[in-house]
């Protein structure tokens, strides 16, 4: 009897130690549930049911306004990046990405809880009627819009094309109101703009964003140029907001030779490295090249501009650059919405993070938001000649672009056999990156943005 008991203990224990065994392997395996996250969610679902229950305003506490706040406060706090889209906030993503959608035409950021402008797209209402990169939106159709999360600002500044909005925004210090009313637009974006020859083989391209098109678009403006003489390139990034992380390797591409790192990412685990390499398919473009940035040129454009002076390929001219370093990977979610999040941080091919830093041109040339101004509205109205008639138009006199003065000087001295303007610490062209192979990156759930 008693080796029975003794059997029947022995036989308990080693069944426990089996049972904790297994535990232990399927928590590793991540089979088991993260019990710290549903005591979390559970004291979540704890707090919505009390405000549903005892808050003042019955009608501003429904299951799904809560959530929402739930959600969108959850990834508020993380970054200014990452953010929970509603459907409708969902759809109007895409259609960026794609690039064609409604509205004004001004890419934004929360920054420090306003709604900031980080460039006017270029041709559309808001650049039009002289939004500037700086801007702070405050209000919408008089209502005023500070506090308000960005999906939420973007649906009222968005509506039927034809239909006219007011737009409020603070700009400069001391802070001055200015309004402007605008008729809303079908923005079909032109990612490839102003591909033109500037003279004696110096040819001039502007990228006004990174979208699915945007390397072939680039591609075929190249060619264009070669076919006209091209001996130098001016590659325009100004107020350039950045896009797709996929379309800034494949601008860089015409000039990167297969195989060559142009840029990578890490994630949180030392695994998450993905290494976007040039493919082939292509004669690499070796002639001098001065690329323009100023502050709107963020996320995708600051990838190309820091591939380009890295690998000493280009000289940047114009101002210090945004500093939006990370990457973000879009999920689309359950009822139509979507998850925008901050999944890695991307560095240039020499190990250089721009993330809150920007990267400082090798030639500093600064222009006033007026000059700016001045000289993307000339482009856009090449009909308008007299400085009378434009300064009574705009509201600014005409300017010279002195940035693309100083790139078209640089670029004519390095045909002349000039050294380039370069500043230390870039690699030199040629150098050897290592094993040529591709990297194999993880599959995504949805497209990668290296932009607001």
């Amino acid at each position: 009897m008693f080796k029975r008991i003794i059997s029947i203990g022995l036989g308990v224990i080693a069944g426990y130690l089996m049972t904790l065994g297994v535990v232990q392997v399927v928590q590793a395996w991540g089979w088991w549930p993260d019990r710290a996250t549903d005591r979390a969610a559970e004291q979540v679902r704890e707090v919505m049911l009390r405000v549903n229950k005892h808050y003042v305003d019955a009608d501003a506490v429904g299951a799904e306004q809560l959530a929402d706040h739930a959600l969108s406060g959850l990834l508020r706090g993380l970054d200014p990046y990452s953010e929970f889209l509603r459907p409708t906030a969902f759809r109007s993503l895409e259609e960026e990405i794609e690039s064609k959608f409604g509205g004004i035409g001004v890419q934004v950021e929360e920054v420090d809880g306003r709604i900031v402008v980080v460039a006017p797209i270029a041709g559309t209402p808001g650049e039009r009627a002289g939004i500037l990169r700086g801007d702070a939106l405050v209000k919408v159709d008089g209502a005023d819009v500070r506090g308000l999360k960005l999906d939420q600002f973007i649906g009222k500044l968005r509506g039927k094309p034809g239909t006219e909005v007011t737009v409020t925004v603070e700009r400069g210090a001391p802070a001055r109101e200015l309004e402007y009313r605008l008729k809303r637009e079908v923005i079909r974006v032109e990612s490839v703009r102003d591909a033109t020859m500037l003279g004696n083989g110096l040819g001039y391209v502007r990228l006004s964003v990174f979208a699915e098109k945007t390397g072939n678009e680039f591609s075929a403006a190249v060619k264009k140029l070669r076919s006209e003489g091209l001996r130098a390139l001016v590659v325009d990034l100004r107020n350039n907001p950045g896009g797709l992380l996929t379309a800034a390797v494949a601008v860089a591409e015409v000039f990167f030779p297969e195989g060559e790192l142009i840029v990578y990412t890490e994630g949180r685990a030392k695994t998450d490295r993905v290494e976007l390499r040039a493919g082939g398919g292509g004669e690499r473009l070796k002639i001098p090249v001065a690329i323009l940035v100023n502050g709107g040129s963020a996320s995708a454009a600051e990838i190309v501009a820091g591939a380009m002076r890295d690998t000493r390929r280009a000289v940047l001219v114009g101002e210090e650059t945004f500093g939006k370093g990370s990457v973000q990977t879009i999920f689309p979610l359950s009822d139509g919405a979507g998850l925008r999040l901050t999944t890695a941080r991307y560095f240039t091919p020499s190990g250089a993070s721009i993330h809150k830093k920007g990267i400082a041109p090798d030639l500093t040339e600064p222009m006033t938001p007026e000059e700016e101004k001045a000289v993307f509205l000339a482009r856009l109205r090449p009909d308008i000649t007299d400085p009378v008639a434009f300064k009574e138009k705009f509201g600014v006199p005409p300017a010279e672009d002195k940035q693309l003065a100083a790139a078209v000087r640089e670029l004519q001295a390095e045909l002349a056999g000039a050294a380039p303007t370069r500043r230390p610490g870039a690699l030199p062209a040629d150098a050897d990156e290592g094993d040529a192979t591709a990297a194999v990156s993880t599959s995504a759930p949805a497209k990668q943005e290296a932009a607001p």
